[in-house]
C-alpha cells in the first residue's frame, strides 16, 4: 500500500488558516448573537405591541396595516423618505453611487431600479472594480516605498548625531561599505505601526467631522469610518444624505477625501497585517511539527524551506547576512504553478517566509540596491505570484532611489 505523502508547509498553512478562520467566524457569530439577539427580540416585541395598539385604536385591520407598511418599505428601498433628502440620481448622487460601486463599499442606499441600469452596472462594475483594486495595489507599493525611505532617512540622521556616519555621507552604492548600515533593516512591524497610527488618526479626524455635521455621536462616527474604510459598507449609516448642509460643497469634498484616503490606508494596513498573520501561521506550524515520530519529522524537515524564519529567529540569527542566499531549489519551476498566491521560492533565493522577505526588501528599498534582484523571477507573467501581497513584494524588490 502506498503511504500518503507528508503534508507540505504551504498546504499545512492553508488548512491551518482555514481552520482558524472557521473558528474566528464561529466565535464572532456567538458573540454577536449573544449581544444583539436580546435587543432584536425586545424590539420585535415592542413593534408587535405597537402594531396591535394602532390597529385597535384606529380600527384598521392588521392585514390592511401590514400591506400599507410593505408599500412603505418598498418606498424606502427606492430612496423615498418622509423627510426631504438629497436627490439620489442627480450627478453628485450618481457620482457618490459609482464611487461606492468601484470601491466595493456598496452601501445599498441607492440601487438601480431599471433593467438597463442593472445590466450597465454589471459591465461597469466589472472593469471599475478591477481598475480600483489595481489602483489600491499601486498605492500600497508607493506607501511602502515612502515609509522605507523615511525610516532610512531617520536612521541615517541618528547615525550622524552619534558620529557613526561622516557629515558628507551621501546615499548610493557606496553605502554598502559603511559597516553601521550594512546590517540595518527597517522592521515590518514599524511599517505596521506607522500605517496603524495613520489609519487611527484619519478615522478620528473624519469622525469629528461627521459628528459635527451629521449629528451622530462619536462612537457611531467611528463605527461608520471603519465600516466604510474597510469597504464592508453595511449602509445603516451613510454620510452626505441630507437635502442640505451648511457649507455643503466643502463638506462633500471633505467627505470624498476622507473616504478615499481611508480606503487606501486601510487596504494597505490589511495587507501588511496579512504578512504578520502568515508569519504567525508559520510559527504555529513549526510548533505543531510531528515530534513523536522521528522518521516523519525528518521527512517534513527535508521538505520544508531550509531558511524559514519564525518569530524569535531574527534574534538568534541577526549576525547572518541576508545577502548570502543560496540558489533556487530544484523544484522551483514545479512550485511556481502550484496555485500559491505568492511564490516565495521565486521571490528570493533564500526561501524565507513573508516577514523575512519584507524586511530584506525594505532594506533594499532604503539602501538603494539595483532593481535586478529578481531577474530570475520574470520568466513569465505569473512567476512572481498574483494578488496584492505578490505585487507589494515585487515592488519592494525592484524599488531603488531612481523610482
Amino acid at each position: 500500500r502506498r503511504r500518503l505523502a507528508p503534508l507540505n508547509e504551504d498546504n499545512g498553512r492553508f488548512l491551518l488558516l482555514a481552520a482558524l478562520i472557521a473558528a474566528y467566524l464561529s466565535a464572532g457569530a456567538t458573540v454577536f448573537s449573544a449581544l444583539e439577539s436580546p435587543s432584536e427580540a425586545a424590539a420585535q416585541l415592542r413593534w408587535n405591541r405597537t402594531l396591535h395598539n394602532f390597529s385597535r385604536i384606529f380600527n384598521i385591520s392588521l392585514p390592511e396595516l401590514r400591506a400599507f407598511l410593505r408599500s412603505y418599505e418598498a418606498a424606502m428601498a427606492a430612496g423615498i423618505r418622509v423627510d426631504a433628502l438629497r436627490p439620489r440620481w442627480d450627478f453628485p448622487g450618481a457620482f457618490y453611487f459609482v464611487g461606492t460601486v468601484v470601491s466595493t463599499i456598496g452601501f445599498g442606499m441607492t440601487t438601480p431600479a431599471t433593467v438597463a441600469g442593472k445590466v450597465f452596472l454589471i459591465i461597469y462594475g466589472l472593469f471599475g472594480c478591477a481598475g480600483t483594486i489595481l489602483f489600491f495595489n499601486l498605492f500600497l507599493e508607493r506607501i511602502i516605498s515612502l515609509l522605507a525611505f523615511i525610516m532610512k532617512a531617520c536612521h541615517e540622521r541618528q547615525l550622524r548625531r552619534s558620529g557613526l556616519l561622516p557629515p558628507n555621507f551621501r546615499r548610493g552604492p557606496a553605502m554598502s561599505g559603511v559597516g553601521s548600515l550594512v546590517g540595518w533593516k527597517p522592521s515590518v512591524y514599524h511599517v505596521l505601526l506607522i500605517l496603524g497610527i495613520f489609519a487611527i488618526t484619519l478615522s478620528c479626524c473624519a469622525s469629528a467631522m461627521y459628528t459635527a455635521v451629521e449629528g451622530w455621536n462619536y462612537v457611531d462616527s467611528l463605527y461608520y469610518c471603519f465600516v466604510t474604510f474597510s469597504t464592508i459598507g453595511f449602509g445603516d449609516l451613510v454620510s452626505s444624505q441630507n437635502a442640505a448642509y451648511q457649507n455643503q460643497g466643502l463638506y462633500r469634498f471633505g467627505n470624498f477625501v476622507f473616504i478615499f484616503m481611508g480606503v487606501c490606508c486601510i487596504y494597505s494596513l490589511f495587507n501588511v497585517i496579512s504578512i504578520v498573520i502568515k508569519q504567525v501561521l508559520n510559527w504555529v506550524l513549526k510548533k505543531f511539527e510531528c515530534r513523536c515520530c522521528p522518521k516523519c519529522h525528518k521527512s517534513s524537515t527535508r521538505l520544508s524551506r531550509r531558511n524559514a524564519i519564525t518569530p524569535g529567529a531574527r534574534l538568534r540569527r541577526h549576525n547572518i547576512s541576508v545577502d548570502t542566499d543560496g540558489q533556487y531549489d530544484s523544484d522551483t519551476e514545479g512550485r511556481r504553478l502550484s496555485g500559491e498566491m505568492i511564490s516565495m521560492r521565486e521571490l528570493t533565493a533564500s526561501n524565507k517566509v513573508s516577514l523575512a522577505i519584507l524586511q530584506k526588501q525594505l532594506s533594499e528599498t532604503a539602501n538603494g540596491y539595483p532593481r535586478n534582484v529578481c531577474i530570475n523571477t520574470r520568466q513569465n507573467g505569473f512567476s512572481a505570484g498574483v494578488g496584492a501581497l505578490a505585487i507589494m513584494n515585487n515592488r519592494l524588490a525592484e524599488t531603488s532611489d531612481s523610482r
